[in-house]
């Protein structure tokens, strides 16, 4: 007679699988990451030690990301690769088809101040400098070689906070300001009560607070619906470069500009058909 065999139940707790490795792509996208959130280039010895990968496995992974675009070589730091900006999308720049009416504006902003004039909008939670007027004296800043800043220390990045509600909302949700110099604002409530008076008076300025020596004016781009779509701004290495004459002819130009954009887009709107819908729903 065949025996029945009990099977006991052991009751020794289940070992759970041993964590993986992280593999390859997931070190270059920490690589990444890094690149993203820096507001200038990185050595290799910074990037290894915030991603925590030791510096031969950071430099062979950067050869990879270099040679297919994803991040470029300046000098002997490094900074994230016009491809994957491409690969990002569009993004908000420039509105197409207004460089040739806004670039004026700023040349002539340039010949008035002979100070850095720059174009930007919001990307993410920093500021792209999107044009750039200057001439051989220009002033020098950590921005110059990647085309970004931070919001917070910036007087564009102040304008923009400053006018836009929901980039308001989330760059406040986002935690504590990274201090740049001994003068940025590092504090939410401090911000607020500068931005209250960017509203008010329609320039923001930055006294040095994204880099030394650096100094800023800047006022609001706006479209026909009253939505702010880009900040101008003047750049100098003086105090004189954001004195109150100098904040005026900005916040004339970027008024020039906003009445410019508004008139270009309105001639360029498809004209609704007397017998049927939009000619652009068609």
């Amino acid at each position: 007679m065949p025996q029945t065999i009990a099977h006991q139940s052991s009751s020794l707790p289940r070992q759970l699988p041993a964590a993986q490795p992280p593999s390859s792509l997931e070190k270059a996208i920490t690589i990444l990451t890094s690149l993203s959130a820096a507001v200038q280039p990185m050595s290799l010895a910074e990037l290894s030690r915030r991603t925590g990968l030791p510096k031969t496995t950071t430099y062979r992974l950067l050869g990879v990301l270099c040679a297919k675009g994803l991040t470029q070589r300046i000098g002997i730091d490094y900074a994230i690769g016009d491809q994957l900006v491409t690969l990002a999308g569009p993004g908000p720049r420039m509105i197409p088809g207004t460089r040739p009416i806004v670039l004026p504006h700023m040349i002539r902003l340039y010949e008035q101040t002979r100070q850095t004039v720059n174009l930007a909008v919001a990307r993410g939670l920093e500021i792209a400098y999107v044009e750039r007027v200057y001439g051989h004296s220009r002033v020098s800043s950590p921005s110059d070689e990647v085309d970004r800043a931070p919001l917070h220390c910036t007087a564009s990045g102040k304008v923009l906070l400053a006018f836009d509600h929901e980039l308001n909302v989330a760059f406040h949700d986002r935690g504590t300001l990274r201090r740049m110099t001994r003068r940025t604002i590092a504090g939410h409530a401090a911000l607020d009560r500068e931005l209250r008076v960017v509203r008010r008076t329609g320039v923001a300025y930055s006294r040095e607070e994204f880099a030394e020596g650096v100094v800023c004016a800047a006022a609001p781009v706006f479209d026909a619906e009253g939505r702010i779509r880009m900040a101008v701004s003047v750049a100098g290495s003086s105090p004189s470069a954001v004195s109150g004459e100098v904040a005026a002819m900005v916040k004339r130009t970027a008024h020039a500009i906003s009445v410019t954009i508004v008139k270009a887009l309105s001639a360029t709107a498809p004209r609704p058909r007397a017998d049927g819908p939009p000619a652009s729903f068609l």
